[in-house]
């Protein structure tokens, strides 16, 4: 017996009580003023209200018909609530309505959404009819995709296409969700073919759900050219695009395409700016932040909680924790998300003992933490150093919040461990894993390997990792440089030559320092800026002042030495400087740094890819713990 078959046996008792007043006597009129009233319910969003008011109807001894059931399920779809599903299925049963097209269609679509999909292939398989109507396949379709069954959702698809059926923009909108796998893509094309040949790409829905298809893919060459190929953009195109840039980390394209959106003359709305707000903190443009910023303000979304939070992530990443933790404290509702925001960035900036604090401080507010949560402060605590504090968050999970770890949360530890210098520790934990190691957990250990120069683990952390992630470029490199870090010449040319025979380039490192609204970029030995001149004479200035030579072995200056030197210009006394970098700042640019923020006496901010260090008096803030 399926869940569904019990539960109508067990509430058949029940519903029989409620139906034994139902008589054939019954006005239309008074069954159509009720579905005129539900109808108008659920077409406002009031789904709980329907349901409440089609008990009332059926105490008041009306009896629900064909075009009631539709409403009512749609609410219990919506709400999740299977077992008042189940109940009035046994109604539609006991009215005889269940041969009707679109109470059938309903209640597939209710199994579906409730995760119920075999009670709803059941009904479909059970019913002649269903097996002829679009709308009935339709709900399927999208049932399979909204359970991680796409295989099956395509071979009804294809089914439809064999019998005869005739697909509609809902089958398309129902089947596109489950091609958002990069490794679909092929597939992904060959269903956008599909729907330019049947003519349904007019379909502003399916443009858009076409255009989400291939940002998901991580194709965002299609992705905007099918955007650029669309006539009329209305904000929802234009949201998936931008969003699309963003999520896959294209923060510069996001940037120059809400450039393009703003002077088209139309207005943003939320989605769109916290997209924006998401390229920012990707790339520190804090200065276009405080833009958009000053748009919320002036706007009727200034207290919409998402973009409050995208604000917190924004500020505390472009490195002021101040304005981050200004706005933190003037919002009136806090969610998990605003915890999130604020304990990353405290982590970032290597604030450990005050992440803990904030992670604390949500507890007693009686936030329940998440799995994203406790990255954010096993990352804080590996940052700073608090190795007993994070393993005491780690072991919490489990026994105190019921959250099974995964493998994120395993990577956060491995890297603690890792940074503390406890490696067979780490490693110890990586075998005792309950789920396969992914590549960022062999990484930690692999960087940690590398801060420690333990060339065996690091040799095989490296032979696991590239398995799972060959053709990532930062592996390669951490070795090497720990072979260089040893005199290892044999390791660095097996490097290189496994590097040359998988054609994988070191991409270069960049560093950028943004000055009225524009980002100055420098990479090693850049002599391509307008004021390079000045810049190097800066720079000599400097190596006389510290003692030390910026120029590398091969002549090249380090592009955050540029970068610090160009601000040093073009700024004014005392004034912060914040300088962004795409790579980790090595060991040398560290020191000087350091030595130059004491004798110039100005405060340096340096984000590399995963933490701040904020430079002062000849100190960093991650007490050299990086």
């Amino acid at each position: 017996m399926t869940k569904r078959s019990f539960a109508l046996h067990s509430t058949n008792k029940l519903l029989s009580h409620h139906l034994r007043f139902t008589v054939a006597s019954r006005t239309l009129s008074t069954c159509t003023s009720w579905n005129t009233q539900l109808r108008e319910l659920t077409k406002n969003g009031n789904y709980q209200e329907c349901l409440n008011l089609y008990r009332q109807m059926l105490r008041s001894g009306a009896s629900p018909n064909a075009f009631t059931f539709p409403v009512a399920l749609k609410s219990c779809a919506v709400l999740s609530l299977p077992i008042s599903g189940t109940q009035l299925h046994s109604h539609v049963i006991k009215t005889g309505c269940n041969s009707e097209p679109f109470v059938q269609t309903g209640l597939i679509s209710l199994y579906g959404k409730c995760c119920f999909i075999e009670d709803a292939r059941q009904l479909f398989d059970e019913s002649p009819h269903s097996q002829k109507l679009t709308v009935c396949y339709n709900a399927l379709v999208a049932g399979y995709t909204r359970n991680n069954q796409f295989q099956s959702g395509y071979e009804l698809f294809r089914q439809m296409r064999f019998l005869g059926v005739r697909v509609d923009a809902v089958t398309i909108l129902g089947l596109i969700p489950g091609c958002t796998d990069p490794g679909n893509l092929k597939f992904a094309e060959s269903l956008h073919c599909f729907v330019a040949k049947s003519g349904l790409d007019n379909d502003f829905c399916v443009g858009n759900c076409l255009l989400t298809m291939y940002v998901r893919c991580n194709s965002n060459e299609l992705a905007r050219k099918f955007f650029d190929n669309i006539p009329v953009k209305q904000l929802a195109t234009w949201n998936a695009m931008i969003s699309g840039y963003a999520q896959n980390g294209y923060a510069t394209e996001a940037l120059e395409l809400y450039s393009k959106f703003e002077s088209s003359g139309m207005e943003p709305n939320p989605i769109t700016l916290v997209g924006v707000l998401s390229s920012c903190a990707h790339l520190g443009a804090q200065k276009i932040g405080m833009k958009i910023e000053k748009k919320i303000q002036t706007s009727s979304y200034k207290h919409n909680i998402f973009l409050n939070n995208a604000l917190i992530n924004m500020y505390a990443r472009c490195g002021n924790l101040v304005k981050a933790q200004e706005l933190f404290d003037t919002l009136t509702e806090k969610n998990l998300v605003s915890w999130t925001a604020i304990i990353g960035g405290y982590g970032m900036h290597g604030q450990g003992e005050t992440a803990v604090h904030l992670f604390n401080e949500m507890i007693r507010a009686n936030i329940r933490p998440d799995g994203p949560v406790f990255v954010s402060v096993l990352s804080a605590c590996s940052h700073a150093g608090l190795t007993d504090l994070g393993l005491g968050f780690f072991n919490a999970m489990t026994t105190n919040h019921g959250l099974n770890p995964g493998p994120e949360h395993y990577s956060c530890v491995v890297d603690l461990l890792g940074r503390a210098g406890r490696l067979g520790d780490a490693h110890n934990i990586i075998k005792t894993m309950p789920m396969e190691p992914d590549g960022a957990v062999w990484g930690a250990l692999l960087g940690a390997c590398k801060i420690h120069k333990n060339v065996d683990l690091a040799e095989l952390a490296f032979d696991h990792v590239i398995r799972l992630e060959p053709e990532n470029i930062g592996y390669y490199v951490l070795l090497s440089n720990l072979y260089t870090e040893v005199n290892n010449m044999e390791g660095i040319l097996r490097v290189r030559v496994m590097m040359r025979d998988r054609r994988l380039r070191k991409g270069p490192g960049y560093s950028y320092f943004e000055h009225k609204g524009r980002a100055h970029v420098f990479v090693a030995g850049d002599m391509n800026h307008p004021e390079s001149e000045e810049i190097y004479v800066m720079l000599d200035r400097l190596d006389d002042l510290v003692n030390v030579s910026s120029r590398g072995e091969n002549g090249f200056v380090h592009s955050e030495r540029l970068a610090i030197a160009f601000a040093l210009l073009s700024t004014e006394i005392g004034e912060e400087i914040v300088v962004i970098k795409n790579l980790r700042v090595c060991g040398d640019c560290h020191l000087f740094i350091k030595l130059v923020s004491k004798v110039v006496d100005r405060r340096f901010v340096v984000r590399d890819p995963t933490r701040f260090h904020h430079f002062k008096d000849g100190v960093c803030s991650c007490k050299d713990y990086w």
